[in-house]
């Protein structure tokens, strides 16, 4: 699981991108509204990835990490 930030496509707006998450649609849509609620921010799911508005990268870790997964934080 890979946690990165992108503003591609975005006008200039940052996004948090938790991709290689391997639960079905469910369950990850779950997990993205959890995340979203600790970091007090929107985002969506789409096509298996996770968007979170914001830089919120070092929450995200601490927070997967918490719940077993295993994280790198990618890009720079």
């Amino acid at each position: 699981m890979r946690i990165g930030r992108e503003t591609k496509g975005r006008k200039g707006k940052g996004v948090t991108l938790v991709t290689g998450v391997a639960l079905d649609g469910t369950e990850l849509k779950a997990l993205a509204k959890e995340l979203k609620q600790k970091c007090g921010t929107g985002g969506t799911v789409c096509d298996g990835v996770i968007e979170i508005q914001g830089d919120h990268r070092e929450l995200l870790q601490s927070l997967l990490v918490a719940r077993g997964f295993k994280v790198k934080l990618a890009g720079g």
